[in-house]
């Protein structure tokens, strides 16, 4: 079992604008975020959130709290959002033991007590890809299903962004203090999310992206909407979106990915919104 985990500073903007694509995966794009046996994690600076997967085959693994926390636990001042994208799997916190399926989600709020990951089957993994926030109350945990979801359906074939959004981990379905996630899969014959394109100023957000067969990959868009960037992914990895930078992607195929957010609201809707035309 061994966990790692790594710092990633906030940037500003102007600075941004001058990144090469080495600086900009670099900065933003997590690349591994599954190994067996291991938990990784990113700390970054945008928010104080944590980004990171655990994924157990021949042992458990406990959700360990890395040095940059200063906290005797990961969760002590802490909530965090769980997903599973991969086989059957088993998380531990304190005394409850919560099964998680494929696309199940688990929400834990902050409390002093020991977390663990499991898989049921060795030969078909669990994947818990998970992002965390700092909390300063305490809320019940709680697992939540796609039939727990507030779905969205927005887009359309025509635009080749039809998708359904499942809001998961939102305060319409439970309490949380400042950590927003969910789910968000796009249909056979569409590749765009998030467009028209938009940013939040009060929140910071990451995306995780999933289902995008081995021989394809998305392009995600970020940075400043008179400025935009890109950067290449793979399936099963995650990317950094500081408050100033869209957010969007389109791919050669059709995929799923996970979306969280923390800041200093709760608002899903507080968005601004930039026309397509508009963007350089």
């Amino acid at each position: 079992m061994k966990t790692n985990y790594e710092l990633r500073y906030a940037a500003h903007p102007d600075d941004a604008r001058g990144y090469d694509t080495e600086r900009l995966r670099r900065d933003f794009l997590i690349e591994r975020v599954f190994a067996a046996d291991e938990v990784n994690m990113v700390y970054s600076m945008y928010d104080r959130m944590v980004v990171g997967g655990a994924m157990p085959v021949a042992e458990r693994l406990p959700l360990e709290a890395i040095d940059p926390l200063k906290a005797p636990c990961f969760l002590h001042r802490r909530e965090i959002g769980i997903f599973n994208v991969g086989g059957d799997g088993v998380v531990v916190a304190g005394d409850r033991e919560y099964a998680l399926g494929y696309k199940e989600a688990l929400y834990l709020g902050a409390g002093d007590r020991e977390v663990t990951f499991a898989s049921r089957n060795a030969a078909n993994p669990a994947k818990f890809y998970f992002n965390s926030t700092t909390a300063d109350c305490s809320y019940p945990d709680k697992k939540v299903t796609k039939a727990d979801a507030i779905v969205a359906h927005t887009g359309s074939l025509e635009g080749s962004n039809d998708r359904d959004i499942n809001k998961m981990i939102v305060n319409q379905v439970l309490p949380t203090c400042r950590l927003q996630m969910g789910m968000t899969e796009l249909r056979s014959g569409s590749v765009w999310n998030t467009m028209p394109a938009h940013v939040h100023s009060r929140r910071m957000e990451a995306y995780f992206y999933f289902e995008v067969p081995e021989e394809h990959a998305v392009c995600h868009f970020m940075g400043e909407p008179q400025h935009t960037r890109h950067i290449w992914m793979r399936g099963e990895q995650a990317v950094l979106s500081p408050e100033w930078s869209i957010h969007s992607a389109a791919a050669t195929h059709n995929y799923t990915f996970i979306w969280g957010m923390g800041g200093e609201n709760l608002d899903y809707g507080d968005q601004d919104f930039s026309a397509i035309t508009d963007l350089r």
